[in-house]
């Protein structure tokens, strides 16, 4: 289509490489039938690139927020948490209807590759930022750094749990488990179910990787943009995403916290304590997707309620590890990011350590300026 449907329409704009704006077309074509998409103005050439052209569903009034802007709203108003709940709802009823319309067993080599396959190639993303032999994280009484790869031989003590961090078998159990001709319950859907993505009432953003996804993928995404990459690591290192995309991109009310380490290289030992601190509009929709998953999301995904986490940690892995380059976390942020995948590789107890939180009460009313909201708290 190279000329607008409806020139009336407010108009969003993306300007793309060809295969990009190709793959973005498609991808919204393949799930505009089944989910709540903005409309498809055009898709044009100017000028030697590739113009898309949606209807901006700010413009038109059809939506107000996006899911980061819903939670950090609840964080500090409780009024709002019905609606936070509400529009995780809508999320998880939108991914059972593209199960009901589009699903079917697949083989991963059948969907979209740029989130899975792409990321746990060998030599690929995942293998170039952590297992260079280059990462450290800080040893703490001394003024050395540990370097990540020596955990592998530690017994790693989390809250008071041991387990292990063995990162070269864990991305190799990843690529084992992950590879293209591995069956999985799968549908079309938008693909990066994350806070930018989703507006309110519900409306699914961004085609990049839309088409046919694993659903188990879809979970893990949500999650862990949840649980540790909506509340802390894009806004702490990728602010500039959420000031592009999010209206309010109000700034997380506290983040995760790095509380204890004490490290015993005579006995190989590693003892880390931490809090996963959220707000209570973050909390909620946590709750929300976690009862939504154990309910009905795991079974259409063809994952065991009480074992799903387990069962997508792989996915988990490749999400907690294949977004934000490590050299750009703290040392403590590091640790912290590690510490969570470890805790994903423990299958008897992934479900009591994975996703417990310590809730924050609501703020109330927020008194930053607009350039405060650009940053970090």
């Amino acid at each position: 289509m190279n000329d607008p449907t409806t020139t009336s329409v407010p108009a969003f704009c993306k300007i793309l490489a060809p295969a990009a704006a190709e793959a973005e077309v498609q991808g919204w074509q393949a799930t505009a039938r089944t989910l709540p998409v903005p409309q498809l103005l055009s898709h044009s050439w100017a000028g030697g690139k590739n113009v898309v052209a949606y209807e901006d569903v700010f413009a038109t009034g059809r939506c107000t927020m996006l899911l980061g802007d819903v939670i950090a709203t609840a964080d500090r108003h409780p009024s709002a948490l019905p609606r936070v709940t509400a529009l995780i709802d809508a999320v998880c009823d939108s991914l059972l209807a593209a199960v009901a319309d589009s699903g079917s067993t697949a083989p991963l080599s059948d969907c979209v590759p740029g989130l899975y396959l792409d990321r746990i190639r060998p030599g690929g993303r995942i293998d170039t930022w952590y297992l260079s032999g280059r990462l450290t994280v800080p040893a703490p009484r001394t003024d050395q750094r540990l370097p990540v790869h020596a955990l592998t031989g530690h017994i790693l003590v989390v809250n008071g749990v041991p387990m292990r961090l063995d990162l070269p078998a864990i991305v190799w159990e990843a690529r084992e488990t992950l590879c293209s001709a591995r069956t999985w319950a799968t549908a079309l859907t938008q693909g990066d179910p994350t806070e930018p993505n989703i507006a309110d009432p519900l409306c699914w953003l961004d085609f990049q990787y839309a088409g046919r996804n694993t659903l188990a993928g879809e979970i893990a995404i949500l999650l862990w943009y949840l649980l540790g990459m909506g509340g802390w690591l894009v806004p702490t290192y990728q602010p500039e995403v959420y000031a592009r995309t999010l209206p309010l991109h109000l700034p997380p009310v506290t983040t995760p916290h790095l509380e204890h380490v004490d490290h015993d290289e005579r006995h190989r030992r590693l003892e880390v304590r931490y809090t996963w601190a959220v707000g209570a509009g973050r909390q909620a929709a946590i709750d929300r997707l976690l009862k939504r998953v154990r309910a009905d999301l795991a079974p259409a995904a063809g994952l065991a309620p009480d074992r799903f986490l387990a069962q997508i940690r792989h996915f988990l892995t490749l999400r907690i590890l294949g977004v934000i380059p490590p050299g750009r976390l703290t040392g403590h942020d590091l640790l912290l990011l590690l510490v969570k995948l470890a805790e994903t590789q423990q299958p008897e107890s992934v479900d009591e350590t994975f996703t417990r939180t310590q809730p924050a009460p609501a703020t109330g009313l927020d008194d930053r300026t607009d350039d405060d909201h650009t940053h970090a708290a």
